[in-house]
């Protein structure tokens, strides 16, 4: 049976004195800034119960109260942890177990890589785990971090808690009604699916794994570019994972109780609250679920050591291999066996990518049986489908188009990655197993786009004579977010100095295709893998004045470019030949002309009819 906290540290009068002396000290001594006392004595209010936000990590499930000891964490030289939890020289509560801390520290790194503003401290991590878990009860983990039976948090059905209907079809909580949180790091299961991530690098999103909710809680903290090392953002970061006043509070004391110092215990050494109560993991049926354990009755399961789950029983622990079925010692069950009903979704059927790159999601499905229960062993073909040139990247058949995959104990199956091809549009993901309904899932393929064009050449409007060729290309940069972006569409179009379309007698382009070819725009043409590219020759036409030209990138990025064209100088015609003496006209110095050779020859003619 998984234990779960039902019950967490509803305490008397008596503790909630403990408490808000407690807290007062931290206040003095740890915790600067925090002063706000811890009401309630540990015992969760019903505001806080309620106040459900809208897209916290844990939808607002309970969690434990405790407050760190005032004794310095720090163990003395040379200390180590015994096997019954206890470091020598040190107080118990400062010690973390190895696989945890390991956990924390791993995520602490990797968030420095993809969310290096946030700054990140592990030891935020390590006071959630804390608060949420008690270090995943002590350190109750396999050697790959996976908890050794499910942490699961009461029912959110709106009983003292928030009200939050099944979301994941039992998947993770195991509850097909309503909602529980799960793990070391109490993910809900609609918060998980979209903060899950794979820390531990199998392959597999498990809330109940260390490595991999450490590193989930990590980016919903980082989220909203929230800063670690300003004290808002931290306040706001926590707020978001649990909306609680009170939990800010106890989460802040523990890290300043961590940050003065910790050290490494083996798992299942850790201190566990003796107030901790754990109950029987409830059964699919609800009406066949066992009593809960009696106020003030310890249970079965030891604190820190809960009981081995029943023979049979599916645990987070490789959750993508099948499920053995007894008896017949095979690893794989017949792909419709009796029990097997249906698929159905366990993800997003929206998938999208840009065209090349791999899809982020992949189309996943479950397999169950008629009461909803999963079912491993089933045999699940994915197929992608329609006109398009996405191919799985691995594990499908040799077209690249088809993969069959095994359901495992939690009667998933994941589909490989696909990769999106050149081609742009939606196609399908078709999920088929035996007789049931086929799954289908649409995924769309994004062009690549670019949020700005930037001109390479001068500055001012290029200029040319009518008739002759810009010397200066015509060439952009586009860029993403200040990153080169490649295989980008961009459309060209010359406009007159009115900004219409350009008309016969204006600038064009010279296009390929033979001698004479020519367009005023251009489309289709795509930049290369630096970002750039460079427009056909650009010639000036009979009109003059001034015309742009305006690129256009797809996802909007656009740079307009001033061209102009001058008139040719007209060259002067020639003389036919040289002038005779007699028949220049020159001005006289009176400035009456000379007569012209009509003249002159009339006038010796009358003057030789004269003699």
């Amino acid at each position: 049976m998984a234990a779960l906290f039902g019950r967490r540290l509803r305490r008397g009068a008596t503790s909630t004195a403990v408490a808000a002396v407690a807290i007062a000290a931290l206040s003095a001594s740890q915790a600067p800034g925090l002063t706000a006392p811890l009401t309630g004595g540990g015992q969760r209010s019903a505001g806080d119960a309620q106040d459900q936000g809208p897209d916290t990590a844990t939808g607002n499930s309970p969690y434990y109260t405790d407050l760190p000891p005032l004794a310095s964490p720090t163990p003395a030289a040379g200390a180590t942890a015994e096997p019954g939890g206890t470091a020598a020289g040190g107080p118990q509560e400062s010690g973390i177990p190895a696989t945890v801390l390991a956990a924390y520290k791993q995520a602490e790194q990797a968030l420095k890589e993809t969310n290096p503003q946030c700054r990140l401290p592990w030891q935020l991590l390590a006071a959630i785990g804390k608060v949420e878990s008690g270090q995943a009860r002590g350190g109750a983990v396999d050697a790959g971090g996976t908890t050794l039976s499910p942490i699961l948090g009461p029912v959110l059905d709106g009983n003292g808690f928030a009200d939050i209907t099944d979301t994941d079809h039992g998947l993770y909580d195991q509850d097909t009604v309503h909602d529980r949180a799960v793990g070391p790091m109490q993910f809900i299961p609609s918060t998980w699916r979209t903060w899950g991530r794979d820390g531990n690098h199998d392959g597999v999103k498990d809330p109940n794994n260390i490595f991999d909710a450490a590193l989930a809680a990590g980016a919903k903290l980082c989220a909203s570019n929230h800063d670690m090392t300003v004290q808002a953002d931290m306040n706001a970061a926590i707020l978001g994972y649990n909306q609680s006043q009170q939990y800010l509070d106890t989460v802040l004391s523990w890290y300043e109780y961590y940050l003065k110092g910790t050290h490494e215990i083996p798992d299942g050494a850790g201190s566990v609250s003796p107030t901790e109560s754990f109950d029987p993991l409830p059964s699919a049926d609800p009406s066949s679920s066992p009593p809960p354990t009696p106020s003030g009755t310890p249970s079965a399961s030891k604190p820190g050591h809960p009981a081995a789950p029943p023979s049979g029983a599916p645990t987070p622990s490789d959750p993508g291999k099948p499920s053995t079925p007894p008896g017949d010692g095979s690893t794989t069950p017949p792909a419709t066996g009796p029990a097997f009903k249906s698929l159905v979704k366990t993800v997003d059927d929206r998938l999208t990518a840009v065209a090349g790159a791999l899809f982020a999601e992949q189309p996943q499905v479950r397999a169950v049986d008629d009461a909803g229960k999963p079912v491993a062993g089933v045999a699940v073909t994915f197929e992608i489908t329609g006109g398009t040139d996405a191919r799985f990247d691995k594990g499908g058949d040799k077209s690249g188009t088809k993969a069959t995959v095994t359901t495992g104990k939690d009667g998933t199956a994941n589909a490989p990655a696909v990769k999106a091809g050149d081609k742009t549009g939606t196609f399908t993901v078709r999920a088929t197993a035996g007789d049931a309904p086929a799954v289908d899932f649409t995924a769309t393929v994004t062009p690549h786009t670019a949020d700005a064009l930037a001109y390479l050449g001068k500055a001012g409007d290029q200029s040319a004579v009518a008739g002759s060729d810009f010397k200066q290309p015509v060439a952009v940069k586009a860029t993403l977010k200040g990153e080169a972006a490649a295989k980008v569409a961009v459309s060209a179009e010359i406009l007159d100095k009115d900004g219409k379309p350009v008309q016969e007698g204006g600038p064009f382009f010279k296009t390929a295709g033979g001698a004479g070819r020519t367009a005023t725009t251009l489309s289709g043409l795509t930049t290369a893998a630096d970002g750039t590219l460079t427009l056909p020759v650009l010639t000036a036409g009979k009109d003059t004045g001034r015309f742009t030209v305006v690129l256009t990138a797809e996802g909007g990025g656009t740079v307009t470019i001033g061209v102009e064209v001058i008139a040719a100088v007209a060259p002067s015609d020639p003389p036919s030949g040289p002038p005779s003496p007699s028949s220049s006209a020159s001005p006289s110095a009176s400035g009456s002309a000379s007569p012209s050779p009509s003249a002159s020859a009339s006038a010796s003619a009358s003057a030789s009819a004269k003699k």
